[in-house]
């Protein structure tokens, strides 16, 4: 007996065969999740330096608005918000450190909240402590601080020596608090006290940047005629900081003074086109300025350094 098939019903036992297989296969277990993650450091090239930024640490902050543009209105911050596709009632804050390799030495920029978290993110990018040559303070607000020392008040970074603006120590030293006591006066002996115009080492100049802290500071790389803005806290959020410029930020000491270094800051940025690094930008924490609407435009980085 012979039996011709249609090409339809080819194609039909063809379809049914592999499903008749699954229907007498078992269930796989399901996969176990594994949780939300990021990269622990980013590295890119700027000229013949490496710049590394370090994720110290991470966290999420409710209320927003109890923090960011305390002068404007709930529905001004719902708008934006909303244009910017971020919640109004919660914020991810992101605490990143930054490592310069200059070729002749290890330059990092602020040391995060704790000596465990900037230890932690050195050795993710495959240095220890006793790498670093030399420590930069931009500011002495405790999660720039933090990772000075260990809770025993033992110095994290060994063989560093340390720069700092000589307006942001005076303030701190007058004025006091935990942290500094703790943390930056043990090593005042070994700083180094700059002013906005003065070298780091070659090819990183202190830029003043004062508002947030009395002498914050903001620090330019040129290398191989390329240059990037170590902005530090001048702006502290891509949207309610930087975006609107003129919004008030509870953690800037002087309000006003603050503002107007964010604008000059970002129309220096936004002309020259130049990259820049924020302390409190979403991680990897590297991107562009655009002027827009009255305000600025954040564009985060994608290729544009690895080349």
């Amino acid at each position: 007996m012979s039996y011709r098939l249609s090409r339809r019903g080819l194609l039909a036992s063809a379809a049914a065969a592999p499903l008749a297989g699954l229907a007498a296969r078992p269930a796989l277990a399901q996969a176990a999740q594994q949780g939300i993650n990021t990269t622990d450091f980013r590295r890119v090239k700027l000229g013949d330096f490496e710049v590394t930024t370090l994720l110290a640490g991470t966290r999420t902050v409710p209320d927003p608005q109890t923090i960011f543009g305390l002068n404007v209105s709930e529905e001004d911050f719902a708008e934006a918000s909303e244009q910017a596709h971020i919640p109004t009632d919660k914020a991810q804050f992101f605490f990143t450190p930054t490592l310069v390799n200059t070729g002749a030495e290890l330059v990092l920029f602020d040391t995060g909240l704790n000596a465990a978290g900037i230890t932690a993110a050195l050795e993710a990018a495959g240095h220890a402590p006793g790498d670093i040559d030399v420590v930069v303070l931009t500011h002495m607000h405790g999660d720039h601080i933090g990772g000075l020392a260990d809770d025993s008040g033992a110095a994290t970074f060994a063989n560093a020596r340390y720069v700092t603006g000589s307006t942001e120590f005076d303030n701190w030293a007058q004025a006091g608090n935990d942290g500094f006591e703790a943390k930056v006066r043990p090593l005042a002996e070994q700083m180094e006290m700059i002013a906005g115009g003065d070298s780091v080492t070659s090819g990183i100049e202190a830029v003043e940047a004062f508002g947030h802290t009395p002498g914050h500071m903001a620090f330019r790389l040129e290398s191989g005629g390329q240059n990037l803005l170590i902005g530090a806290d001048f702006a502290n959020h891509y949207v309610w900081s930087l975006a609107h410029p003129d919004w008030e930020v509870k953690f800037d000491m002087d309000k006003s003074a603050a503002a107007a270094t964010r604008r000059e800051l970002l129309g220096m940025m936004a002309a020259e086109k130049m990259p820049f690094i924020g302390y409190h930008m979403p991680f990897p924490a590297i991107g562009y300025v655009d002027e827009h609407d009255g305000g600025f435009h954040y564009t985060p980085m994608s290729y544009q350094l690895m080349m």
